[in-house]
Parts: C-alpha cells; sequence; structure tokens
C-alpha cells in the first residue's frame, strides 16, 4: 500500500511526513514555524494526541495517535466529515498564507502527506527518538537546542499539548528518555519501514 493511501484510523499511531515541492522551504523565517504549530494546534489537535514532531526548513515530521472514537468531534463520528480532512485543511491554510505572504504561486507541499502506522511499541519509542533527533540526522544542529522539534517540551516541565507523560512513561522514566536519546542508538534498521526519507 503507497504510504498517502493509508487511511486514518481511530486509536491508531501513525508516522506521518511531507516536504516542500520542488526543493523549496516550508519554513522561511522563524514565524513560519510559530504559525505552522498554531495550525496544528487548531486543526490537529482536536483529532489527535501528539507525542512528537520535527520541523525541519524543506519539511517536517510528527508521531502522533489518532484519538479513541468517542473524543472525536461528532461531525467525524456522525461520518459528516472524514478524519483526513483536518490534515488537508491544515496544510492548504499554511500553504496559502505562505503564498500570500512571499508572492509565490502553486503547489507548497509535495502532492501527497505520507504516513505509515505505528504496529509495535518498540519501532514507536524508536521513531520518537528519531524524529527528536532529526536535526542531528541532517547535521543542521542540535537536537538538544534546536528550537523547532518536541524534544525541549518533552523534558521540561513547562505546559505543553504534547502527550509528555505518555512518551516519558514508554521510556519508563525522564531520565532514561534523555538518556536514549544522547545515546542516539537507534536501530534504523529496525525502523527502515516507518522513515519516510
Amino acid at each position: 500500500m503507497k504510504k498517502y493511501s493509508i487511511p486514518f484510523e481511530p486509536s491508531k499511531y501513525y508516522h506521518i511526513y511531507n516536504r516542500a515541492n520542488n526543493t523549496e522551504n516550508l519554513f522561511i523565517e522563524n514565524q513560519n514555524y510559530q504559525y505552522f504549530l498554531a495550525l496544528t494546534k487548531k486543526y490537529l489537535l482536536p483529532i489527535a494526541d501528539i507525542y512528537s514532531y520535527c520541523l525541519l526548513s524543506n519539511h517536517f515530521h510528527f508521531v502522533l495517535k489518532i484519538k479513541d472514537i468517542e473524543e472525536l468531534p461528532k461531525r467525524i463520528i456522525e461520518g459528516k466529515t472524514k478524519l483526513h480532512q483536518a490534515f488537508s485543511n491544515m496544510f492548504n491554510t499554511y500553504a496559502k498564507a505562505i503564498n500570500k505572504k512571499y508572492q509565490r504561486r502553486g503547489s507548497l507541499f509535495q502532492e501527497h502527506l505520507k504516513r505509515i502506522e505505528i504496529k509495535d511499541e518498540n519501532y514507536l519509542r524508536n521513531l520518537i527518538v528519531y524524529v527528536n533527533t532529526n536535526v542531528n540526522h541532517h547535521k543542521i544542529d542540535d537536537y538538544i537546542t534546536y528550537p523547532h522539534t518536541s524534544y525541549q517540551a518533552l523534558v521540561s516541565k513547562s505546559p505543553t499539548l504534547l502527550k509528555r507523560s505518555e512518551v516519558i512513561n514508554l521510556f519508563d522514566d525522564k531520565e532514561n528518555f534523555i538518556f536514549v536519546h544522547k545515546l542516539k542508538k537507534i536501530n534504523l534498521e529496525l525502523i527502515e519501514d516507518y522513515i519516510l526519507e
């Protein structure tokens, strides 16, 4: 099955990813990242719990879980709206804003949002580390100080809309979460089918 044709279903975990069209950047200046996260809050949080994310200049990653059926908005439960519509609305809104602000035309994102269902807790843990340290993978910055990733929110005590306690519990405790990230011993072969790059 193609990575963009897997349907979103309640109570399931997904790794979602997309990149800019034609090797362009999705994020041109700092306020673009902030706007993208504001749209994430508006469109995705009503239907999904976010476990980790990383926003890089030309692409993004999210590890998320679609909410249980009883937690979803009424219009989705009643079948009036599909789950994927929230993603479509978010990316269309962002693309229109970028096109207007920077006087560009055409598609900002590659045609289809790529997504892979995560069926195993071990994959889930490895993907969380992979996404949080993705900036290192691309040799852009250090994940500990990079401002557009979920890592700092997950290790801090500040309020967050991320599923911090659920993520930390996957690693037993915060100290182990930090330790595993520092080691970066991600078995890339193990998660090869879940990496979308």
